[in-house]
């Protein structure tokens, strides 16, 4: 059982910028990896951003490439989603995930590759 809890959501004007964390535990968090989804309202859940297990490997959707960086703390169980020069179209629930049946350095972005989800933080971009 992996439990994933996210954080730093909220509202923001478009151009600013926002943090979000998701803290785990229940394993070990070096043993597998991460990503970062997000769902608008009427709209399919979509990968984001992935981490490896170690934190080495990244890769980030077209979307929010060069805005949106991923990054994780293997000490601290906690993985990051910096979002900068924020946009309307970001408004959504934004989901952290576990996958634990990745290869090492390898990032998934399948949603039904991650096993474990978080309750989801609401980030709203006004115009």
């Amino acid at each position: 059982q992996v439990q994933l809890v996210e954080s730093g959501g909220g509202l923001v004007q478009a151009g600013g910028s926002l943090r979000l964390s998701c803290a785990a535990s229940g394993r070990t968090f070096s043993s597998y990896a991460m990503g970062w989804f997000r769902q608008a309202p009427g709209k399919e859940r979509e990968f984001v951003a992935g981490t490896s297990r170690s934190g080495r490997s990244t890769y980030h959707a077209d979307s929010v490439k060069g805005r949106f960086t991923i990054s994780r703390d293997n000490a601290r169980e906690t993985v990051y989603l910096q979002m900068n020069s924020l946009k309307p179209e970001d408004t959504a629930a934004y989901y952290c995930a576990a996958d634990l049946t990745s290869y090492s350095g390898t990032v998934s972005t399948t949603k039904g590759d991650y096993d474990y989800w978080g309750q989801g933080t609401q980030v709203t971009v006004s115009s």
